[in-house]
């Protein structure tokens, strides 16, 4: 039995990549939600929608609560602006939650984030889930992106400072 979490962690390249290597995990796909434009795409009008990743996964191998610490482990808690080189309202993090259930894990595992930084401030919010709208067309170029251009993908995550700001929060705890 398969079951869906929704993450936005900046460029949807690389959560993708980060979500797809873990395992119970099948699949991880690229798209936008948050936001109200109908039908939002990367080259064009996703004003408000933030870039997220649906992820599949199988409850039987890896629990939502597991999901939710490698999402922290694998994005900036801390940036109001967006994520890593990424800024702006479609690169920010946050949690989708789709119903009660996921609603208390999220909160607990924000909890914990913010206890183990007192003196600093989370800024990922926790956001009631809405429209998932996946990359299609001409731009499915970004669906799989690292395995599709894997230099490219492997110069703009280093480029970007992602793998070193993930080792200066997390230490040993990020999955880099």
């Amino acid at each position: 039995m398969a079951a869906t979490a929704l993450f936005a962690g900046g460029c949807f390249w690389c959560v993708e990549k980060d979500f797809e290597s873990l395992n119970g995990v099948s699949e991880a796909v690229s798209g936008f939600t948050g936001g109200t434009h109908p039908d939002p795409t990367y080259s064009g009008n996703h004003t408000g929608h933030y870039e997220a990743v649906l992820i599949t996964y199988d409850p039987e191998v890896v629990s939502y609560k597991q999901l939710l610490d490698h999402f922290w482990v694998n994005h900036d808690p801390f940036d109001a602006r967006g994520q890593f080189c990424d800024k702006g309202p479609s690169y920010l993090g946050a949690i989708f939650v789709a119903n009660a259930e996921e609603r208390e894990l999220a909160e607990q595992s924000r909890a914990e984030v913010v206890d183990r930084f007192p003196d600093q401030t989370v800024v990922t919010p926790i956001l009631d889930a809405s429209t998932f709208y996946p990359i299609k067309g001409v731009e499915s170029i970004h669906q799989d992106f690292y395995k599709k251009r894997p230099v490219r993908y492997k110069l703009y995550r280093h480029g970007c400072g992602r793998d070193k700001r993930l080792k200066k929060i997390w230490g040993d705890d990020a999955t880099v």
